[in-house]
């Protein structure tokens, strides 16, 4: 997390993955918003200020940490956020969650989401009504609640177990506001340190990590992009401190990768 107070420069020096004309790619850490975060600082307010212009093409929570893309160039923006308006952009996230003996090896989370009191995103239909057969989790259309609801897929792979923990490969289908946070903790897997579930204060982090993109980019050639964020030490912690485990970890999940 920044504990200090940061500059454009800073970021741009640590934090970048990939930039070329057209996009640039970071590394965001946990505790700093991408945008639009009242009386608080964001990447796209830091970088406007210092004379960056950047058109977030997605967007992750303030708590996560990982692969943030943002087009410097109207016309990338516009190719891009299209993907992701298709569903045609492939994510992956990484989490430390809670409830290991309860997850099969691979698995899918088919559970609509809807907004609830206080603007709250919640499963859209009691938690009661979640059923779960096999390796794959979701909620009959009759049991859903009478709100507008929005259909959200999530697949996973169980990539590392210690006791209660585990690390798992994540790769939401669709792209709603706090779906992964939201379906995790409501199938009894929250993610650890997550304040919207986690009431233990015992880490000072979200551990959900945005790890992988890969989209279609017609200036490229490849015409593609292809982009990875490693998560830092502060992500492992409660799993491993090991550098040898924790890099066969990530081998495993991108050994996996479906």
């Amino acid at each position: 997390m920044f504990a200090v107070t940061i500059t454009w420069d800073t970021v741009r020096a640590n934090n970048t993955v990939y930039a070329d004309d057209a996009v640039l790619a970071l590394n965001k850490p946990a505790g700093i918003a991408v945008t639009g975060e009242r009386h608080d600082t964001d990447l796209v307010q830091l970088a406007e200020e210092a004379g960056t212009k950047l058109y977030p093409v997605h967007r992750i929570d303030k708590v996560t940490s990982g692969l943030f893309l943002a087009a410097t160039d109207l016309a990338a923006h516009g190719q891009l956020t299209r993907q992701f308006a298709k569903q045609t952009a492939n994510k992956a996230y990484l989490a430390i969650v809670s409830g290991a003996d309860d997850l099969p090896d691979r698995g899918e989370l088919d559970l609509p989401l809807s907004v609830g009191r206080k603007n709250r995103v919640r499963i859209a239909a009691p938690r009661e009504a979640i059923i779960r057969e096999g390796d794959r989790w979701f909620v009959n259309d009759d049991d859903l609640l009478a709100t507008k609801n929005y259909p959200s897929l999530t697949r996973f792979r169980t990539v590392g177990r210690r006791g209660d923990l585990a690390v798992v490969a994540l790769a939401p289908v669709s792209g709603r506001r706090h779906q992964l946070r939201v379906q995790l903790a409501w199938t009894g897997h929250q993610i650890l340190g997550d304040p919207l579930f986690d009431r233990s204060e015992t880490f000072p982090r979200a551990h959900l990590h945005s790890w992988k993109l890969r989209l279609d980019a017609d200036w490229l050639t490849p015409p593609a992009l292809d982009l990875s964020a490693t998560p830092d030490a502060d992500f492992w912690q409660p799993f491993s401190t090991d550098a040898d485990e924790i890099a066969d970890l990530l081998t495993r999940a991108a050994q996996d990768e479906s």
